[in-house]
């Protein structure tokens, strides 16, 4: 076990050996003035799969984060210039297209209670585990992404997706069972057709709308889907 940075703990054995893992889950945006905590956050999340953007306050991350949409952002509740809680409320909390999560110490509980109802998804208290942070991220992020998708299921047909090939009706109905979250074998049973075809129509999908992975495909229908 190690302790770095500020209250972070994460240890070097078991599951989180830092051999280097294909980066699949996504990006996520950190912002805290401490360089200890930027670099020891981006080392845990990296191992998980996730390509980490550091950020040292809040006026570096806005004009990137209205400009793309991370799986998630790590915002310290203290940060210089306007606080984590002035950020949060420029990003328009709840209504942003990610979860955001605040990042407080023991004397910040108060603060942190009034960004979950500022639209902040949760806070993580430090000290905290590295291992546990990641846990704790990949839950929220694929619980997310489920909510979301369904609000956006109902709409794929009519979605749009400007610059984007066009897709056939047969991969509008096989997006539209995987924004819902069926399973390929599902979604199969649902269209008459194999899970396999499935797959294949599922991997063109990704291709001509240009996503990484699968929580990525849901950001880009719930995006084309509020242009709608």
């Amino acid at each position: 076990m190690l302790r770095s940075a500020k209250g972070i703990i994460f240890t070097l054995h078991g599951r989180w050996r830092m051999t280097e893992k294909p980066l699949t889950r996504g990006e996520i945006f950190v912002v805290d003035d401490d360089p200890a905590v930027r670099d020891t956050l981006s080392l845990v999340l990296s191992a998980a799969g996730y390509r980490v953007i550091c950020f040292a306050d809040g006026a570096a991350l806005l004009p990137v984060a209205r400009a793309r949409t991370p799986a998630c952002i790590l915002l310290d509740v203290h940060i210089p210039g306007k606080s984590g809680l002035d950020i949060l409320k420029e990003l328009h909390g709840e209504d942003y297209t990610a979860p955001i999560f605040m990042i407080s110490g023991q004397g910040d509980i108060a603060m942190a209670v009034s960004a979950i109802k500022n639209g902040a998804l949760d806070f993580i208290e430090k000290p905290f585990r590295g291992n546990d942070i990641v846990a704790r991220l990949n839950d929220a992020i694929e619980a997310y992404a489920r909510r979301q998708a369904g609000h956006a299921a109902s709409n794929v047909a009519t979605v749009h997706f400007p610059g984007r090939e066009p897709l056939t009706r047969r991969e509008r109905e096989v997006l539209e069972q995987f924004v819902s979250g069926a399973s390929n074998k599902e979604a199969g049973r649902q269209l008459g057709i194999s899970p396999r075809t499935i797959e294949d129509h599922r991997a063109n999908i990704m291709k001509k709308l240009g996503a990484r992975n699968a929580t990525d495909l849901i950001r880009i229908v719930m995006s084309a889907a509020r242009g709608a």
